[in-house]
């Protein structure tokens, strides 16, 4: 089960929903799909979705997916990847109206620099190969294993420090 989740913010992010409809379309994905879709307008044709869901039920979708796809808020790919599951960032962009600024390429872009979570670009143009990376095994992600609690929050803000 893949399991999608874009948070609770007041922002949209129809550009997502519409395109993981069209990956059903092409037949590149097939297996079954929950969505957490906020706010966005978008109504998924292909797979079954919730505007928004408890705490409860969303620690649940991740223990149930094989994959999830997080939008770049730390919090929803940290759980996930606690959880041992495979984890496809997608980026919210200021220009869409998908929220204020630009900081989730920088997050997106410190998880997947240390290959724990693959990342679709940010126009999601190569969304469909991050889902067949995962299906054939060739994703290279590393298992994130929580040693030391601060160590994603470190590695992010020293990201961010010598990036921008």
């Amino acid at each position: 089960m893949i399991f999608v989740t874009v948070g609770s913010r007041n922002y949209p992010f129809d550009r997502l929903f519409k395109k993981l409809d069209e990956l059903y379309e092409k037949g590149v994905l097939t297996d079954a799909m929950f969505a957490q879709i906020g706010t966005s307008t978008y109504k998924p044709k292909h797979y079954e979705y919730k505007d928004f869901i408890s705490q409860e039920e969303f620690l649940e979708k991740v223990k149930e997916a094989d994959i999830v796809v997080s939008h770049g808020a730390s919090g929803s790919i940290m759980k996930a990847l606690n959880a041992g599951k495979k984890v496809i960032a997608v980026t919210r962009l200021a220009k869409y109206g998908e929220h204020i600024n630009d900081h989730q390429i920088q997050n997106n872009e410190a998880f997947n620099l240390n290959r724990y979570v693959l990342m679709a670009d940010l126009e999601l143009n190569n969304l469909g190969e991050c889902f067949q990376k995962i299906y054939e095994g060739t994703d290279e992600l590393v298992p994130w294993v929580n040693k030391d609690p601060m160590a994603i929050v470190n590695m992010i803000d020293k990201f961010i420090q010598e990036n921008w």
